[in-house]
């Protein structure tokens, strides 16, 4: 059931309104830094090898057996060392934008995972990476494939997005998401072993695309 329950994860029609954000694509595209597929498929390479989300990541399986520890035993040292995690990864996200994004995306995957029967233990506001940790547990996903599916996710939404901004057809976008599945599987191999707060971002171009959406003058996303 856990490769199932990954493929509803996964899906587009997951009810968390990832197809609102751009995390700063939007940016990059109106001032035409990105134009192309193939300018788009180096980007993503760059993002996955080096920006934030590899942070997210990598903390994946901490937030996972702190979740497990809390959900078992009522364990409020895992619950408050979750919270304190939690908190440092919203930190690493510069933008107000890209925070707002992460509490409600959050949030609602939290009110769909308690929907199908599996609430916290104690309501306590969490952002993303705490939700796909919980929903793997609930849901009884592997970690390797938890790790691989929030790369896998991530990449789909700013493809999405990439669609809608450029003429790039659904068809290229997949095309491209084929040629980026080594990577994100050897990405994730490699930052289930890392710890996250030893590891670095240095997407500073992102960063500050993320920064700049909110000045634009007119705008599709919401970050």
């Amino acid at each position: 059931m856990s490769a199932l329950s990954l493929l509803q994860l996964v899906s587009p029609a997951l009810p968390v309104g990832a197809f609102s954000y751009s995390e700063g694509l939007e940016v990059l595209i109106q001032a035409a830094t990105l134009s192309d597929e193939r300018q788009i498929q180096d980007w993503l390479e760059a993002e996955l090898r080096h920006g934030a989300l590899r942070l997210e990541a990598a903390a994946l399986k901490g937030l996972s057996d702190a979740l497990r520890q809390w959900r078992a035993h009522g364990d409020q040292q895992a619950r408050q060392w979750l919270i304190d995690q939690d908190s440092w990864l919203l930190a690493n996200r510069e933008s107000s934008e890209v925070r707002s994004q992460q509490t409600q995306m959050g949030a609602s995957l939290f009110q769909l995972i308690k929907e199908m029967g599996h609430p916290l233990p104690q309501a306590t506001p969490l952002s993303w990476p705490s939700a796909w940790a919980w929903s793997a547990v609930a849901l009884d996903v592997s970690q390797s494939d938890m790790v691989e599916g929030y790369l896998y996710g991530w990449v789909a939404n700013q493809l999405s997005a990439a669609v809608r901004l450029l003429p790039l057809g659904p068809s290229r976008a997949q095309v491209v998401q084929q040629r980026l599945l080594p990577l994100i599987s050897e990405q994730a191999v490699w930052l289930q072993l890392q710890d996250p707060r030893q590891l670095w971002s240095h997407g500073v171009g992102a960063s500050m695309a993320q920064l700049a959406h909110a000045e634009l003058y007119s705008r599709l996303f919401r970050s």
